[in-house]
């Protein structure tokens, strides 16, 4: 039994204690032992990561094990993770935790809820652990289909239309990724579908890698809200509840940014450098197109949405710059993204539950009426922005210092266009700030409201520790990371050390 399929069974178990529910308390009570063992495994595993490789471990994946599944077609059950993976896993963790006690008066059908909530967790936490192409590519599918009931039972708005919006814009993604699975598989010979095989013979030929290339690196970046192919994130977002919109931006999109990485381009460094230029253009915009558009939002969820297309774009431009530094700084920004991302959505879901309104220009005043709940929302407002102490600035610091090693004028102008994105994000989040939580209350039925309750002070004190911590301690997930980028950006065609 390989520690990490662990990761699997957890939820699976999960699943069948949901099943045989047959009240709320046993509910939660299933979904609390779950999601604690899960971090509890995962912060096992980031520590026993960091212990073998102080310990001078210089293998490429730690805790490995394969299992031949369908011999034909070379499909194995094979599992292992580097730093990347174990970032990966530990951050899908904490969102799960604390996304189940954001979810803990969620009503009606709260065990069918949890029960599509814990299979979309199987397929992330299925995901980071593969490395066999297939399955990676089955994980990413179970991933992405509980989306659209979790969507359009539980969510809020136009939540048919986003559910639908969504699910065939990712359907459609993940048809050019098997296209691209297939021109690999068969392009490295038609031997393995082993991520690390494949890299290691290194013959996939040229021209099938210009094919395929574009095929992988739009099916992965339609998750992670490539431009132009971003618009399901925004109506996703402000249709779907709490918890979900905490786990889709907090850790599903980053499958998009891991999946480029670790999939396109460390298997098709030569596609890399034909298209490569192409991509980035693209995700320049994403960058400064998201940051700008969260500017004219009135809702604090599209606010939120639209940054993460910002940010997400980041993770991705970070990626195309192909220097060590800015390819540490990716990792280090789907981190910091995930977290705080996570603590927006979870605080405007418990603000809309007290005011039934999402709306800045019906919302003021509420530093005064619910304080617990304001001060986070200034915390994850800063780290947004990227105030030094907090995650944002020393991944966005990392992502463009690596971004600028670069001494050409197309990847330098690249790096100042997307720099301006940092003003603008200070100008919605200090506005929305300001909006929102300072003031006089206009709205007398806003005096009566509470503050955050037990559970939902649990979700906010565990993300902001996590946000601050990151911000404050930021060499341990460097050391993490970096002997796993390594490998990676030396495979690709151009580098810029």
């Amino acid at each position: 039994m390989n520690i990490l399929s662990l990761f699997v069974l957890i939820p699976a178990l999960m699943l069948l204690g949901l099943w045989a529910a047959r009240n709320l308390n046993q509910v939660r009570g299933v979904m609390v032992a779950g999601s604690s063992a899960l971090l509890v495994l995962a912060v096992w595993l980031t520590v026993a990561y960091l212990q073998a490789r102080g310990a001078g471990e210089t293998a490429e994946m730690l805790f490995t094990a394969s299992v031949m599944w369908y011999a034909p077609l070379h499909i194995c059950y094979s599992v292992g993770v580097d730093g990347i993976s174990v970032v990966m896993l530990l951050l899908s963790a904490i969102i799960v935790f604390t996304g189940t006690f954001a979810s803990w008066k969620l009503k009606p059908l709260t065990k069918e809820y949890f029960l599509w909530f814990t299979l979309l967790s199987t397929g992330v936490f299925g995901f980071f652990i593969s490395t066999d192409l297939f399955t990676m590519f089955m994980f990413y599918e179970v991933a992405l289909i509980p989306m659209y009931l979790l969507i359009g039972v539980w969510g809020s708005g136009r939540k048919e239309y986003a559910a639908m919006k969504l699910t065939l814009m990712l359907m459609g993604g993940s048809a050019f990724l098997l296209i691209g699975i297939l021109g690999i598989y068969y392009g490295a010979g038609a031997q393995t579908m082993d991520v690390l095989e494949i890299a290691r013979m290194h013959n996939i030929p040229e021209d099938m890698q210009r094919v395929f290339f574009p095929a992988v690196f739009l099916g992965f970046g339609v998750l992670g809200a490539l431009f132009p192919f971003h618009t399901w994130s925004p109506d996703g977002h402000a249709s779907a509840p709490t918890a979900v919109s905490m786990l889709h931006a907090g850790v599903l999109m980053k499958l998009g940014g891991y999946g480029c990485f670790r999939v396109a381009m460390y298997l098709m460094p030569e596609g890399l450098a034909a298209w490569g230029d192409f991509f980035l253009v693209l995700t320049t915009i994403s960058v400064v197109y998201g940051a700008f558009s969260a500017v004219v939002q009135t809702d604090l969820k599209y606010i939120n949405a639209y940054s993460s297309v910002s940010h997400c774009g980041l993770v991705l431009f970070a990626l195309l710059m192909m220097t060590r530094t800015s390819c540490t700084g990716a990792i280090l920004q789907m981190l910091s993204h995930g977290l705080m991302t996570a603590l927006f959505f979870a605080l405007i879901g418990m603000i809309y539950g007290r005011t039934h309104t999402r709306d800045v220009r019906e919302l003021n005043g509420l530093m005064k009426i619910m304080p617990f709940l304001a001060v986070g929302y200034v915390l994850a407002g800063l780290a947004n922005l990227g105030l030094p102490g907090l995650s944002g600035f020393i991944a966005e610091m990392t992502v463009f210092v690596g971004s600028f090693e670069h001494t050409d004028v197309f990847h330098r102008t690249c790096t100042i266009i997307a720099t301006t994105s940092i003003v603008v994000t200070a100008v919605y989040i200090l506005r929305v700030v300001g909006k929102i939580l300072y003031g006089t209350c206009r709205n007398p039925e806003h005096l009566k409201l509470t503050d955050a309750t037990w559970d939902e002070r649990v979700a906010v004190i565990c993300l902001v520790a996590c946000v601050a911590g990151l911000g404050l301690a930021p060499w341990w997930v460097s050391d993490t990371i970096s002997l796993s980028v390594e490998p990676i950006v030396s495979q690709l065609c151009v580098l810029n050390p």
